[in-house]
């Protein structure tokens, strides 16, 4: 297999180097986002270089507790983020978002790695929690976009949604418009990404396995199979967090109850 090449410390400095662009292009045309991009780009270095340490412990032991325990934190990582980005109601949507990252977790794994992949080992932490991670990382996004159409929908048009009420006398079809729109909107840009993989971009994990020594054509299998995954993940996640969450929105007469939302939201 070829050698892979290393990156230094000044390599590394000379790609921070070109922030300086940017940066440049806010100074000019006065936008206010120099010290938020100075921020992220802190903390995203921080984080991976403190997550490469835990991961080389994590994939050095490869035990099942510990592998299943790290997938856990991001599952609840994601539940939290999710709710703030959308401003809901933490006490609500906590155990209804993390019941379905879980399942999502556990049917997406199931097949993939251990059917597909058909690994001896299914909780093997050089598989489970990359792809895992990828999974959870891409319904996070989807998800956001989803359920702050959703929940917006429902609490800006709850005059359409009791008026399908009425004349339906059921919960289901008069929420069915609301969900379709929020799946549309969710899934929309992952589709439209889906449609030109390939031609005008090459996917992280292909492109990682082949400057890892891999032959494209493995890459390229791979890579579809972790496409299938997150496409999955992402429809699953969100259809389960929508309707587990339904649970908790609605009293017993079917009504929307008025604090979904955080308070502090704006």
């Amino acid at each position: 297999m070829q050698e892979i090449t290393d990156i230094g410390i000044t390599e590394l400095i000379i790609a921070f180097a070109t922030l300086i662009i940017p940066i440049v292009f806010f100074i000019i045309f006065k936008i206010r986002l120099i010290k938020s991009v100075l921020i992220s780009v802190v903390r995203m270095a921080l984080q991976l270089m403190l997550i490469a340490l835990y991961l080389e412990w994590i994939f050095k032991l490869n035990n099942v507790w510990i592998n299943s325990l790290w997938v856990i934190v991001m599952i609840f990582v994601g539940v939290f983020t999710s709710i703030k980005r959308v401003g809901l109601n933490r006490k609500l949507f906590v155990a209804p978002l993390f019941i379905s990252g879980l399942t999502t977790v556990v049917i997406v794994d199931a097949f993939f790695l251990g059917y597909v992949l058909k690994l001896d080992y299914i909780f093997d932490a050089r598989y489970f929690i990359p792809i895992t991670g990828m999974v959870l990382g891409n319904a996070l996004n989807h998800n956001i976009v989803g359920m702050s159409t959703y929940f917006t929908s429902l609490n800006e048009k709850s005059d359409l949604y009791y008026f399908l009420l009425t004349n339906t006398s059921n919960t289901k079809l008069a929420l069915r418009p609301f969900i379709g729109e929020a799946i549309k909107q969710a899934l929309n840009p992952m589709i439209a990404t889906m449609s030109v993989i390939g031609l005008i971009s090459l996917p992280g994990m292909m492109t990682g396995q082949i400057l890892g020594g891999s032959s494209p054509a493995v890459a390229i299998r791979y890579q579809i199979m972790i496409m299938l995954a997150i496409f999955l993940g992402c429809v699953l996640n969100l259809f389960l967090s929508v309707i587990i969450s339904n649970r908790f929105i609605f009293d017993g007469y079917s009504r929307l109850k008025q604090n979904i939302f955080r308070k502090n939201r704006h």
